[in-house]
């Protein structure tokens, strides 16, 4: 008897392989049987998927340490998991984000959603920064490396291994240069019209949102001769885009001083340093004390961090984007504009929205004023949404006028 190339691993009687069959990404820990031989299968090796009656489904990444034992590569059994099959789907995506960007500046590519799970790769010119948030690819980078630089050209590659999604693989958190060199100063990033600076190597994920683009340029449109308040501002994403078209003012407000920093640097970049201010502390703190002084702004942005990363905290986030809807709309002038964001992907659209509107209701109850809801906002189409991944889909971004 032939012994199969992979180890295997099965369904269990009760688990319907329609699922995998028809496109999910993923195989929970609770739907394969977990005997001696799979529990001792080195976490990133590539095993065949059965179903119950032992007939062949998939390619999957196994890792027995997490709740996604594994991940779906290939529905062709017979393919080879490679640096050609690497490359292969490096193409597919880089020829969508050439559809898309006149310069390589995007997010190359979106994990499940671009044929890659858990791999996540922004492209800063020559330069790609990867997060690979499962064993994976943790396993194959160096052929993963090699096959970015054959497919686009880049000079250099940086592991990125920060992140909550690392951690829940059992991976480590030590941050590598795979080929090249790391740059030694922040790297200049154009979108919408401004000058960003993104630190690939000590910044906050691969070193800027790519994702906000979109939401960035619709804020931007709203802000010609406007005075602008950008909340979690981060690197600036929000107010650089609006100096960019024509906002007399912006104040940047984050609790990172480097972020900060990177934000001012922007702004002097586009000449536009005079202009533009910032100011480190709690954003709730600082949104209370703006209101105490009575400050208004013509368009306020809030883009915190994931206050709902999980289902369990799902309660406590939404009380935390109705505590910031609550704050920010009083800072909002008569018919100026708020704009809301989430990155949480346990909040869905719906459960979003009430508690902004909440807050805002709250915020301007002794006013007479009410909220137009004007744009909903996703991430760009260099984030892919997989069909049958909710998490894909996890931005959101609502745009009022008060």
């Amino acid at each position: 008897m032939t012994m199969p190339p992979f180890p295997v691993i099965r369904l269990k009687p009760k688990t319907s392989p329609k699922a995998v069959r028809f496109g999910a990404p993923w195989v929970y820990d609770n739907e394969v049987v977990t005997d001696r031989r799979t529990k001792a299968i080195a976490p990133g090796s590539i095993a065949l998927l059965e179903d119950a009656e032992r007939a062949p489904l998939a390619l999957v990444a196994v890792n027995p340490v997490s709740r996604i034992m594994g991940r779906v590569l290939d529905l062709d059994t017979t393919a080879s998991i490679d640096r050609a099959w690497l490359a292969a789907r490096l193409r597919r995506a880089l020829e969508h984000r050439e559809t898309l960007f006149d310069a390589p500046y995007y997010r190359l590519i979106h994990a499940e959603a671009d044929g890659l799970p858990g791999v996540v790769i922004d492209r800063f010119g020559d330069t790609c920064v990867i997060q690979p948030n499962a064993a994976w690819a943790d396993v194959m980078l160096d052929d993963l490396a090699a096959a970015l630089a054959e497919v686009t050209g880049v000079r250099n590659v940086l592991k990125n291994s920060g992140g909550r999604a690392r951690a829940l693989e059992g991976l480590d958190d030590v941050p590598r240069v795979l080929l090249g060199a790391a740059p030694d100063a922040p790297v200049p990033a154009p979108m919408n019209g401004a000058r960003y600076l993104a630190d690939l190597t000590g910044g906050q994920k691969t070193g800027i949102f790519y994702d906000q683009r979109p939401n960035h340029a619709f804020a931007a449109r709203l802000s010609k001769g406007a005075r602008v308040l950008d909340v979690f501002s981060h690197v600036g994403g929000f107010s650089l885009a609006a100096m960019a078209s024509g906002a007399v003012s912006a104040l940047a407000i984050d609790g990172s001083e480097p972020a900060l920093a990177l934000a001012r640097g922007g702004a002097d970049a586009m000449g536009l340093g005079d202009a533009f201010q910032t100011r480190r502390g709690d954003a709730f703190e600082v949104l209370t004390q703006l209101g105490q002084d009575g400050a208004t702004f013509d368009v306020v942005i809030c883009d915190p961090p994931a206050f709902a990363p999980s289902k369990k905290a799902l309660e406590a986030g939404l009380r935390a984007y109705e505590r910031t809807a609550r704050l920010a709309a009083p800072l909002v002038r008569p018919g100026g504009y708020l704009a809301l964001c989430s990155c949480s992907h346990a909040a869905d659209m719906d459960a979003f929205r009430r508690a902004c509107l909440r807050g805002i209701g709250r915020g301007l109850h002794e006013t007479g004023r009410s909220p137009q809801l004007i744009h909903t906002g996703s991430a760009g189409p260099d984030h892919p949404m997989h069909p049958q991944l909710a998490e894909s889909g996890y931005l959101k971004a609502l745009f009022f006028r008060l």
